[in-house]
């Protein structure tokens, strides 16, 4: 694996897009019924000869004059109520402009701000803004050559590296929790990242809270078994421990356990799988690239759109570098490649 890059954002909090679009159809809304009030007064004005309402079935109604001296504008009545709503909807459109203005300057808030952090980060250039994502979730089959051999194999969790999308994104996810440095959290809590953590119980070592923080500012948490053993050597019984044991440990923590799983160096058999699926899980994602400080592995040639890369919660202790060079790394890369980050757990 070879060379990589990284951007950020999530797209509920990246701008005015959803909030326009709903004040667009307010705006809508709020014309159509101002259109809908002018349309009536016509009908219930225009005067058929000798003074009739026009548009009235049998004998039709006399309008009274005004008494001399008497305003007419603003009359109650039926000449008075299509005004009313039309006020309304003007003052209705006014409000949804001021709206959209202030969640336009909030937005360029948000950009200033992500400028700075980029700067604070030491990054050349902000990371890019995810596009939405897809209103349908598309699990992908698995890669051609990482099967497993047996009937009904078609029924167990798929095993990918990518995601089919056209999206110019890539995931981020971040495996095992031995290094918990509060910086890691900030940076890629400022940068906006999303990423999909993969945990090993021994790894966290009781470090819980920190990836309960970690959750709470949007990390999705997945398994990665209690010991981080290899597990095609592992006896069936075993295997399940590991892999149902961390489900246990994750609920225990968390509340609920994990739907992705990743076995320890990406290893596997058709009893990991099946033992996975027992325990609820759906997928095995693997990865596409591998980051490092200063430098990407790739498994094949660069980054493609849908792409999953893989990082470790490690430090100087395991690198020659902090994770945030890592994550620099990362970022760089994929923002000079004009890709943005995406949530994995949005497209699949």
């Amino acid at each position: 694996m070879g060379k990589i890059r990284f951007t950020a954002t999530n797209p509920r909090t990246s701008g005015v897009g959803p909030a326009l679009a709903r004040s667009v159809a307010l705006l809508g809304a709020a014309l159509l019924v101002a259109g809908c009030a002018g349309a009536e007064i016509p009908s219930r004005t225009a005067s058929a000869p000798g003074g009739a309402v026009s548009g009235t079935d049998g004998p039709s109604p006399r309008l009274s004059a005004p008494a001399s001296g008497t305003p007419t504008s603003g009359a109650p009545g039926p000449v008075g109520a299509p005004g009313g709503l039309a006020d309304e909807a003007r003052q209705g459109a006014e409000a949804i402009r001021g709206a959209v203005e202030a969640e336009a300057r909030e937005a360029e808030a948000r950009k200033v701000a992500l400028l700075a952090a980029a700067h604070r980060w030491g990054l050349p250039r902000t990371p890019l803004l995810a596009p939405p994502p897809p209103r349908t979730k598309v699990l992908p089959p698995t890669r051609r050559g990482f099967e497993v051999s047996g009937p009904r194999a078609s029924a167990l969790p798929p095993v990918f590296t990518r995601v089919p999308t056209s999206d110019r994104v890539v995931f981020l996810t971040i495996d095992d929790g031995v290094n918990q440095d509060p910086e890691t959290l900030r940076m890629l809590r400022e940068l906006r990242v999303p990423y999909t953590a993969f945990l090993s119980a021994d790894a966290v070592d009781g470090g819980w809270e920190y990836f309960r923080t970690a959750r709470e500012q949007g990390a999705s948490l997945q398994n990665h078994t209690l010991s981080h053993r290899y597990l095609p050597a592992l006896p069936r019984a075993t295997q399940r421990q590991e892999i149902c044991g961390m489900q246990d440990t994750l609920r225990r923590h968390y509340g609920q356990g994990a739907t992705l799983f990743r076995p320890p160096y990406g290893n596997y058999n058709r009893e990991t799988l099946e033992v996975a699926r027992s325990c609820g899980i759906r997928a095995i994602p693997l990865w596409e690239a591998e980051v490092f400080p200063g430098k990407v592995v790739y498994r094949d040639s660069g980054l493609h759109p849908g792409d999953l890369v893989l990082t470790h919660f490690q430090g100087r202790a395991q690198w020659k570098g902090s994770m945030a060079d890592a994550l620099r790394t990362f970022l760089r890369t994929v923002t000079e490649k004009g890709d943005a980050v995406a949530r994995l757990e949005d497209y699949i």
